[in-house]
């Protein structure tokens, strides 16, 4: 299959990569500016893809302009689902990266795809809207949505909580300044989450309504889990202490999502547990 890829160069881009070239793909990276339409146009007529996967974005909930989220996140998405709704041959499957921040604080766990969306920040905002406008060609395009809960692996930016902490243990750092501690999160493995797209791909749902999939596996770990395994392999300890300045307004307190029909639609995915993904982020020299 010949894939148009976005965000490549990204954290999930490069991993996602890797495994669609060695299932065979063919992954040809978006070169174009998301914000350049007539560019996006001309690379996406010559490339002619059976295939895309949208994962550019602006990703970092603490990202310092709000306008960018907008830009990129919902902008950039249209302008790429213009042109893709205008090909003379249609792609057989359109996979648009959105996020499970846009169920926002809920009092319900596990999450399933009928949840209400209820974002609290500026990203799961972008996120929300870009579902919204990417719904409306749904009847052009064979679209399908994912909503990835958290997830990690090496190369992901240090300004996330799982690379921050594992640089601190990696270098037996002494301490280490976090904000919240009382949080709960799913943290999966970027390579399950690359498996589940490109399984995505090749499923064919029995309709031909929006399909939308939360990509995650149902467990969640506190912050204090993460940090006793991290501890428990690498031998060291490290002094936590909160910072104020680093505690968000309205912080997602628990985030846990069912996978039940991504598991009916592609079957059991590959199995990483915590000390698994952590293990493989101490040893990569990402």
């Amino acid at each position: 299959m010949r894939i148009l890829l976005t965000g490549s160069a990204g954290f999930t881009g490069l991993f996602f990569k890797k495994a669609a070239e060695l299932a065979g793909h063919v992954v040809h990276d978006l070169q174009a500016d998301l914000l350049a339409p007539d560019d996006i146009k001309q690379e996406v007529l010559s490339v002619q893809p059976e295939a895309v996967v949208h994962l550019a974005a602006i990703s970092f909930v603490g990202h310092d302009s709000d306008a960018d989220f907008y830009n990129v996140n919902v902008v950039g998405t249209v302008h790429l689902l213009n042109v893709l709704a205008q090909l003379p041959v249609m792609p057989q499957k359109v996979l648009l990266a959105s996020s499970a921040n846009v169920y926002g604080n809920s009092p319900h766990s596990p999450l399933d795809e009928a949840q209400a969306l209820a974002p609290v920040n500026h990203y799961a905002a972008s996120k929300a809207a870009m579902e919204l406008m990417a719904a409306n060609y749904s009847t052009k395009l064979p679209l399908v949505l994912v909503r990835p809960f958290n997830y990690t692996g090496p190369g992901q930016g240090a300004q996330f909580l799982i690379p921050k902490l594992v640089q601190h243990f990696k270098s037996r750092a002494p301490h280490i300044e976090l904000g919240n501690l009382n949080v709960e999160r799913e943290f999966n493995d970027v390579r399950m989450v690359s498996e589940a797209y490109l399984a995505l791909l090749q499923h064919q749902p029995h309709s031909k309504d929006l399909q939308v999939y939360n990509i995650c596996t149902g467990k969640a770990f506190t912050l204090q889990q993460v940090i006793d395994t991290l501890t428990q392999l690498t031998g060291h300890t490290l002094k936590v202490n909160v910072n104020p300045a680093f505690v968000r307004a309205n912080e997602v307190r628990q985030l846990c999502g069912n996978p039940g029909k991504l598991q009916s639609a592609v079957g059991q995915l590959s199995t990483y547990t915590l000390q698994d993904t952590l293990q493989f982020m101490l040893e990569s020299t990402l």
